[in-house]
C-alpha cells in the first residue's frame, strides 16, 4: 500500500514538472522561431506602417487619399487624452503597470481558452500584445494556433515594452488598429465616421471609435447604429469604473444619440475624377525623381503629403450644379423616351450595342449591380440588357475650371458618378459646334479680316456635297452680318461664308498650335463645329484668348511632400510662355465674346441666373442636339462645360431642352451663381478685361446686321447660289466686285 502511494506521488511529481516545464520548453521553441520568425529588436525598432498619402486641396483641406491601406499616422501629442483614457479603460485598465504580459490576463487565459478549450474567453491580450498581432498578424498553424500566436505576442510585447515608451506604444497601436471597411488606425477612423480630425472628437466619439474595437462590423456606427450605441455607453462606464468620468458624465454621455458625420473619400470623395489622375501625375513625378536622384516613393504606402491646385469650395459648387441641373434635366430625357416610340428606339439601340459589343448571349444574364440615380446609388438585380437601356439614356457631363493664366486647375468634375461611370468627360473627345467658331474667327483677324467686314446670309448650296447646305439656328435668311454680330448671335452662313475666305492651312496650323489632338479636315461642315475636341482641350484654346495670345498647360499639381514634410517636387509654373496668336486679336476676341455674353447666345448668363461677374463666352450645339457646350471665361477664370448622351443618337429632340443654352450653360451659371455670394471667391474668380486702346474701338464700331443697299441687291442677281467646294487647295480672302474691277493690278 505504501509503495503504491509512492508511486502515485512520483506520477503526481513527475506530472507536475513536467506542467511546469513544458510551457518552458513550448515557450524556448516559439522564442528560436520553431514556429515562425520572430521579430528582432532591431527590426521592431525599423518598424514602419504603411501610411496612405493625403492629397490636399489648393487651401490644404483633404479631398482624397491614395493607399494599399486607408491610414494616416499621427502623434502622441495629436491624440485628445480622454481617447487614450477609453482605450486604456476599455482594453487594457493595467497598462501602466504591466509590462506587456498582464499575469492576471494570462492566468484567465490558461485556465478558460487552455484548459478549458473556451476561444471565446480571450481577453487576455494586452494593449501591446494586441499591437504585435497588428503589426505582423496571425498565421494558421493548425490545431495548435492560438497557443503560439499567442505566445509570440506575448514574446514580442515583452521585446516591445523595453524598446519603446508606453506613449510610443499606444500611439503605435492606435496608428495599426483596424475599425473595419478597409480603414486603418484612428486617424482615418476619425476622418471616415464623423468627419474630423482627432483632435477635434468629442468624449462620446472617442468612445464609440473605440467600441469599434471589438468588432468591426458588429459595431460599426454606420451599419449598427443600436450596437454601437450600446458598445459606446459600456466604454463609457469602463471609463466611469477606472475613475477617467464622473458620475454626471458618464450619465449625460450615455443619453445621447448616436450621431455620425459618415464619409467614405475612397468612393464618395468631391472630386474622385480628378484624384485618378492626380494619382497618376504623381507617379509619373515619382519615377522621374527615382530617375534622377535614386531615391524611391511609393505613392501608396510613404504617406505623401499632395498638394494640388484645386479649388475645394468651388469644386463643391460645381458638384451641386451638376445635382440640381441634371437631375431635372435626366428627367426630362427620360420622358421623352417613356413613349412607345421611344420604348421602341432604345430597345433597337440597345440590340445594337449588344452585337457591337459582342454580348447577345449575356444580354439576359443577371447581376446584382450599382445603379447610379440622382437621388443615390443603389444595388439592384438586372440584366444585362435591362443595364444597358439604363446606360444608354444616360447624360453624362464634365465641367473644368482653370486659371488662363497660369493653367491651375480649379475644378474638375469628370461625370455624374466616378463609382458607376469612371470614364472622365473632361477627357472625351466630342464635336465642338459652335465653340469651334472663335477659333475661325481667331484666324480671319490673323489673316487681317476686319470685325466689321459684313458677310452674306443668303442661302448657300454645295455642289458635290449631296446639295449640302448651311441654315441659322432660327432659319432666317437675308441681310449681311459683321464679323463680330456673326459671332454674337452664331450665325452659321455668314460662319461658312467666312470659312471660304480663310486660309485652311493656317487655320489647321492654328488649330494644332492651340493645342488640338484631333486633326481637322477640309470639309464644309468643319465651319459649323463638326472637329472633335475635349473640354480639357478647349480651356485651353479660350485661355490664349484671356491671357494675351498665349498657350497654357494645365496644371493639377503645387507639391509632392514627404510624410515628414521634405519637398520631394515643387511646381515652379515657370514654364516658357508660347505665343500662339496675336495680343491684338485675343483683344478683340475678348470684346466680341464678352458681347456674346451680354447680348447674343450667353445672355441667359445675366438675365435668367443674374451673373454679373465679368465674362466673355460661347454656347456650342452639334447636329440633332446631341451635345450642348458653354464657354465661359475672363482674366482669372475659365470654365467649360460639355453634356450630352454616350451616344450621339440619344439627345433632346428641341432647342429649348437641348442646346447648349440651356442644357450646358446652366451647369456653369449655377456654380458661379453660388461664387457670387462668397466674398473670397469672388476675388478669386473676378478678373476684369482691360479696356479696349481706341483704335481697336473703331475697328469694332459697326452694326451687327445691315440691310444690303441698292448695289449689292443688284450684283446679288448675278450671283451664284451653287457653289463647288474644292477641298484642294488654301482659301485666300476674296476682295469685293469694285476692288476687282478698280484696284491695283497684281
Amino acid at each position: 500500500m505504501l509503495l503504491e502511494m509512492k508511486k502515485t506521488w512520483k506520477r503526481i511529481l513527475i506530472a507536475a514538472l513536467l506542467a511546469a516545464i513544458i510551457p518552458f520548453i513550448f515557450i524556448l521553441i516559439v522564442s528560436i522561431g520553431a514556429f515562425g520568425i520572430l521579430q528582432s529588436k532591431k527590426e521592431l525598432q525599423n518598424f514602419k506602417n504603411a501610411s496612405a498619402s493625403v492629397v490636399l486641396s489648393q487651401e490644404e483641406e483633404l479631398i482624397g487619399k491614395i493607399f494599399t491601406e486607408n491610414r494616416t499616422n499621427v502623434t502622441y501629442d495629436q491624440i485628445p487624452r480622454h481617447l487614450v483614457n477609453a482605450l486604456i479603460a476599455t482594453e487594457d485598465a493595467r497598462y501602466y503597470s504591466h509590462k506587456g504580459i498582464d499575469s492576471r490576463s494570462l492566468a484567465r487565459v490558461f485556465i478558460k481558452t487552455i484548459l478549458l478549450n473556451n476561444k471565446s474567453a480571450g481577453g487576455g491580450s494586452t494593449i501591446t500584445a494586441q499591437l504585435a498581432k497588428n503589426m505582423f498578424g496571425r498565421k494558421n498553424r493548425g490545431p495548435f494556433a492560438i497557443y503560439i500566436n499567442k505566445t509570440k505576442e506575448a514574446l514580442l510585447a515583452y521585446r516591445m515594452e523595453k524598446i519603446f515608451t508606453k506613449e510610443e506604444i499606444l500611439t503605435l497601436y492606435l496608428n495599426t488598429v483596424p475599425f473595419g471597411e478597409n480603414v486603418y488606425g484612428i486617424e482615418a477612423a476619425s476622418r471616415r465616421y464623423f468627419n474630423k480630425s482627432i483632435g477635434m472628437l468629442r468624449i462620446e466619439e472617442s468612445a464609440v471609435l473605440v467600441g469599434i474595437l471589438k468588432a468591426n462590423n458588429l459595431y460599426n456606427p454606420r451599419l449598427n447604429p443600436e450596437n454601437a450605441r450600446k458598445r459606446r455607453n459600456l466604454v463609457l462606464n469602463q471609463m466611469l469604473k477606472y475613475d477617467y468620468l464622473k458620475q454626471s458624465e458618464a450619465d449625460s454621455l450615455s443619453k445621447l444619440p448616436m450621431v455620425v458625420n459618415y464619409v467614405n473619400l475612397e468612393s464618395d470623395g468631391p472630386a474622385d475624377y480628378f484624384l485618378y489622375q492626380v494619382k497618376n501625375e504623381v507617379i509619373r513625378i515619382l519615377q522621374d525623381v527615382y530617375t534622377s536622384t535614386g531615391k524611391q516613393w511609393n505613392i501608396e504606402e510613404d504617406g505623401l503629403i499632395i498638394t494640388t491646385t484645386l479649388n475645394l469650395p468651388l469644386q463643391k459648387l460645381a458638384n451641386q450644379a451638376f445635382h440640381d441641373h441634371l437631375s431635372v434635366m435626366q428627367q426630362k430625357l427620360d420622358n421623352q423616351y417613356d413613349s412607345r416610340s421611344g420604348r421602341k428606339f432604345i430597345a433597337s439601340l440597345t440590340e445594337n450595342e449588344l452585337k457591337r459589343k459582342n454580348m447577345t448571349e449575356k444580354a439576359h444574364e443577371v447581376k446584382t449591380r450599382l445603379i447610379f440615380d440622382w437621388q443615390g446609388a443603389i444595388q439592384d438585380s438586372l440584366s444585362v440588357i435591362d443595364s444597358m437601356k439604363n446606360s444608354i439614356r444616360m447624360l453624362h457631363a464634365g465641367l473644368l475650371a482653370m486659371n488662363p493664366a497660369t493653367g491651375e486647375i480649379r475644378a474638375w468634375v469628370g461625370g455624374v458618378d466616378f463609382k458607376t461611370h469612371p470614364y472622365d468627360q473632361i477627357l472625351a473627345q466630342r464635336q465642338t459646334g459652335s465653340t469651334f467658331k472663335p477659333i475661325l474667327f481667331a484666324e480671319a483677324f490673323e489673316e487681317g479680316i476686319k470685325p466689321c467686314n459684313y458677310l452674306d446670309n443668303d442661302s448657300i448650296m454645295l455642289s458635290g456635297f449631296e446639295e449640302w447646305s448651311p441654315s441659322n439656328f432660327d432659319h432666317s435668311l437675308g441681310g449681311k452680318y459683321s464679323l463680330t454680330g456673326s459671332l454674337v448671335h452664331s450665325m452659321n452662313i455668314p460662319t461658312f461664308n467666312l470659312f471660304l475666305m480663310v486660309d485652311f492651312n493656317r487655320l489647321d496650323s492654328l488649330w494644332r498650335r492651340l493645342g488640338f489632338s484631333f486633326p481637322i479636315i477640309n470639309n464644309p461642315s468643319l465651319a459649323l463645329g463638326t472637329a472633335e475636341a475635349s473640354i480639357g482641350e478647349l480651356a485651353v484654346a479660350y485661355s490664349s484668348f484671356s491671357n494675351g495670345g498665349y498657350r497654357v498647360t494645365p496644371r493639377k499639381l503645387v507639391s509632392i511632400k514627404s510624410a515628414q514634410g521634405e519637398v520631394i517636387w515643387e511646381n515652379k509654373f515657370n514654364a516658357p510662355k508660347i505665343r500662339v496668336i496675336s495680343a491684338k486679336t485675343g483683344q478683340l476676341m475678348n470684346a466680341i465674346l464678352q458681347k456674346a455674353v451680354r447680348e447674343g447666345t450667353g445672355s441667359a448668363l445675366n438675365s435668367v441666373y443674374g451673373i454679373n461677374i465679368p465674362l466673355a463666352g460661347k454656347t456650342g450645339t452639334t447636329q440633332d442636339y446631341g451635345d450642348a457646350w458653354f464657354v465661359a471665361y475672363n482674366p482669372k477664370l475659365v470654365i467649360v462645360s460639355r453634356v450630352g448622351a454616350s451616344l450621339p443618337s440619344i439627345h433632346f429632340r428641341s432647342g429649348s431642352n437641348g442646346s447648349g443654352s440651356a442644357l450646358a450653360l446652366p451647369l456653369v451659371a449655377l456654380t458661379l451663381k453660388n461664387v457670387q455670394s462668397s466674398t473670397e471667391l469672388m476675388n478669386e474668380f473676378t478678373g476684369y478685361f482691360p479696356a479696349l486702346p481706341p483704335e481697336l474701338q473703331n475697328e469694332l464700331d459697326c452694326p451687327d446686321y445691315r440691310e444690303k443697299n441698292v448695289i449689292e441687291n443688284f450684283m446679288h442677281i448675278f450671283k451664284k447660289n451653287k457653289i463647288e467646294f474644292d477641298d484642294s487647295k488654301p482659301r485666300q480672302k476674296k476682295n469685293s466686285f469694285f476692288k476687282r474691277l478698280f484696284g491695283p493690278k497684281k
